[in-house]
Order: C-alpha cells, then sequence, then structure tokens
C-alpha cells in the first residue's frame, strides 16, 4: 500500500493533522480549493496562529509536506485520504455539510481512476449517521466502486485544543478509531503505531458520537461553573476557591472548572448546536444542553453589568477591551466571548477600543469599524474602564491605575490584582 497520505482541507484541523503525520514520517498532501492558503503552505508560512507550528513547517515543508489545488492527483497518489474540511452551522443549530460533500464526489471521481485500495477517513466534525450515510454512498455513487471490497472507509474524530493543538497531535488523551470493516481500521490503526495513549475502536456512529458527547460535556462543566459563579458573586464567595475544592474530587477533578465570561471558538457551540439539532431529529429534547447555550449567551454581558455598576450610564465613556480571541494562544475570534461584549458596549454608546496581540485584525472582520488600539498599555491609558476578555500573559504586568477593571478570566493574578485600584473579577 502507498502510505503517502491525502488531507482534503486546510483549516485548523487538516493542517494540525497534516504536520503531525509528517513529522511522524508520513508523506502527506494537503489539499484546499484556496489557491492561497496552498502558497503560503509551500512558502513555510502557517495560515493560523498556532504555537510550535511555524517551526515544524520549516523543517517539514517540502521535505515531508506539501501542499495542492489538484486533488484528484493527490488521491491518486495516496493510500490514506482525511477529509478535513469545514462543518459550519446554520441558524436552526443543523450543521452545512456542502464541505463534506462537495470533497466526497471530489473524492469519490478520483477513486474511479484509482487502482490500489484507499482507505478515506472522516476527521470533519459530523453528526452521528453522516460517514455511513452521507459520505459512504457518495464516494460509491461517484466512484463506482464499494466500500470494504475496492476501498475503506473510517471516522477518526478530532481533539485538538486550539493553542494547544500541536502539543495534542503528538501526545493524545485518546484516539478513536471508527471504521466499516476490520481492513480499514487496521490501516488507520498503523498511522498510530508510535502512540502510547489508548486506541479505542468502534463503529461509525459510535466514533462520530464521541466528540458530540465530549464536548458538549465540557460546555455543560463550564457553563455550570459559571452559574455556580454568578451565584457565588452575589453571596461573596469565590468561586475560585470553590473550584479548588470541587476540583480535589477524583471524581470531578481540576480541569474547565474555572468560571468566566464564558466559552467561544469553532467546536463548543456549534457542536452542542448540532447534537441539539440531531436530538430533535430524533425525538429527543435535551433540556441540560439547552440551558449549557443559554447561560452562555447569557455570560458574557454580566461583565458590561458590572462595569456599569462602576461608570454608570455607558453613553459617551471611552472602553477598552483587552482580549478578542475566544482563548490565549489564537487568532481565533469564532464565536469569542468578546463579540457580543462589543455589541453590547456599542449598543449602549460607550466608545469602543480594542486590542488582541494576534486577533485584532481578526476581529476587524466582524467589526470592520472597530477602533485598534496599537497595544494593551496605549488601550489602558486612553480607556475610562478596561475589560479583559483573554488571559493573554502581556495583560498581567499593565498599569491600571484608578481605571475600573472587569476580569473575564482571571487574567490577572492576585498579586497583580493590588495594581489595579478598582478590579473586580466576574465571579469572584
Amino acid at each position: 500500500m502507498n502510505m503517502k497520505i491525502c488531507v482534503v482541507g486546510t483549516g485548523y484541523v487538516g493542517l494540525i493533522t497534516g504536520v503531525g503525520l509528517a513529522k511522524n514520517g508520513f508523506d502527506v498532501v494537503c489539499v484546499d480549493v484556496d489557491s492561497r492558503k496552498v502558497e503560503m503552505i509551500n512558502r513555510k508560512e502557517p495560515p493560523i496562529f498556532e504555537e510550535g507550528l511555524p517551526e515544524l513547517m520549516q523543517e517539514l515543508v517540502p521535505k515531508k509536506m506539501s501542499a495542492t489545488t489538484d486533488l484528484k492527483k493527490a488521491v491518486l497518489e495516496s493510500g490514506i485520504v482525511f477529509i478535513c474540511v469545514g462543518t459550519p452551522c446554520g441558524d436552526s443549530g443543523k450543521i452545512d455539510l456542502k464541505f463534506v460533500r462537495a470533497a466526497a464526489e471530489q473524492i469519490g471521481k478520483a477513486l474511479k481512476e484509482k487502482k490500489d485500495y484507499s482507505v478515506v477517513v472522516v476527521k470533519s466534525t459530523v453528526v452521528p449517521g453522516t460517514t455511513g450515510e452521507v459520505v459512504g454512498p457518495l464516494l460509491e455513487e461517484h466512484s463506482g466502486k464499494r466500500i470494504g471490497k475496492d476501498f475503506g472507509l473510517a471516522m477518526t474524530p478530532e481533539f485538538l485544543r486550539e493553542g494547544k493543538a500541536v502539543e495534542d497531535v503528538f501526545a493524545p488523551d485518546r484516539i478513536v478509531i471508527g471504521a466499516v470493516d476490520d481492513k480499514s481500521r487496521s490501516l488507520v490503526k498503523s498511522l498510530y503505531a508510535s502512540y502510547s495513549c489508548p486506541i479505542l475502536e468502534t463503529d461509525l456512529k459510535t466514533a462520530e458520537m464521541i466528540k458530540y458527547a465530549s464536548n458538549s460535556f465540557l460546555a455543560t462543566k463550564i457553563s455550570f461553573v459559571n452559574e455556580m459563579g454568578n451565584l457565588c458573586k452575589k453571596l461573596g464567595i469565590d468561586m475560585n476557591d470553590v473550584a479548588k475544592g470541587m476540583g480535589l474530587d477524583s471524581r470531578i477533578g481540576p480541569k474547565f472548572l474555572q468560571s468566566g465570561c464564558g466559552f467561544g471558538g469553532s467546536c463548543f457551540g456549534k457542536d452542542v448546536s448540532a447534537i441539539l439539532n440531531k436530538g430533535r431529529e430524533a425525538g429527543e429534547e435535551m433540556t441540560l444542553l439547552k440551558t449549557t447555550l443559554e447561560v452562555n449567551r447569557k455570560q458574557p454581558l454580566k461583565m458590561v453589568e458590572l462595569l456599569e455598576k462602576r461608570l454608570g450610564n455607558l453613553k459617551g465613556k471611552k472602553i477598552a477591551v483587552l482580549g478578542l480571541a475566544f482563548k490565549e494562544g489564537t487568532d481565533d475570534v469564532r464565536d469569542s466571548p468578546a463579540i457580543p461584549i462589543i455589541r453590547e458596549l456599542e449598543g449602549k454608546g460607550a466608545i469602543v477600543a480594542a486590542y488582541d496581540p494576534e486577533a485584532s485584525e481578526s476581529m476587524k472582520k466582524v467589526f470592520p469599524k472597530l477602533e485598534l488600539a496599537k497595544n494593551g498599555g496605549a488601550a489602558v491609558k486612553w480607556a475610562d474602564g478596561v475589560l479583559l476578555v483573554t488571559p493573554w500573559k502581556e495583560f498581567e504586568t499593565l498599569d491600571y491605575g484608578a481605571k475600573p477593571v472587569i476580569d473575564g478570566k482571571n487574567v490577572l493574578p492576585k498579586e497583580a490584582r493590588k495594581r489595579a485600584k478598582y478590579y473586580e473579577g466576574i465571579c469572584w
């Protein structure tokens, strides 16, 4: 078998997956319809910000990894083909499979001319049933071949944390492989022969569901802690101390117990919405997950409420929003808590200036008229009040003086809080 690997889609998942496989010794060709991204990759320039990625691309391109817009050629030369395209969510919460469908159709057409056995692996996040009931039939229709006889089909969900993705791709907690048959499973499993983590072998639907169940649980854990934190705030209790006590229980553990202004990013909100929609289609209402999203929708706005208590009417007040990425270590602003915060501030007539060390330009695409500060210090000096939304290290050392500071993510450690005369945490 030709162990050259084709990765279709060079977004976050596809690029990190490709880099991981290339570093582990496989020849990888990444495919994308966006020629700009393809050119950047071939120039060893990451299209996304992720710690450790530039160094790896310098090492691997073009020796073990390259990019192309020619999907057919890449599939014909590869033994395993990963589908890593995006699955955006519509207003109803249902995921849009147009990119997955398009990839499956094109891969199927290429497989029609391929003599060697290949395995197609879905790594895009898709609701249970998609790989077997959508991707599989499209591959068979456009290739004229049969799954399990002429080519294999598998599903391996990704569990990458943005900001820590390079670390995760080489040291995952677990690997899940769903497959239609033993041959497909064995070939995909061979990619991870050097890994020491548990490898769970399942069917296609189970593999798909594990991804959604995992992200939905983590999102629920965050909303639960935030709801507890809101109550603690009113009772004069520091939720950070409560979380420490909770985390010492081995059944609970300390991770994802940090209260704050809510979760964001491309996964949690989208995945919870998608599984809610799938539940409705199956006739199963999922009340807990509905509440998870509702708590998270309201949580960022509590920062604005706290600021109003300090400054009064915000009309005409100058407010600095520090941190625009949904978390530190990335330039991703998708579903960032900063978005509803800025909208709320502007709706109340505040004058907003924002800064993020990596995501300022990304947020400018969401708010074209948003004023961007040249650095955090300049934003603080200009402002009447400050909202700390993303925990970048550089915000810890700023001089906040007598400006009201509302902290939404435990950005400032306890010692640094003393430098801000009017410091207040969202849940502490």
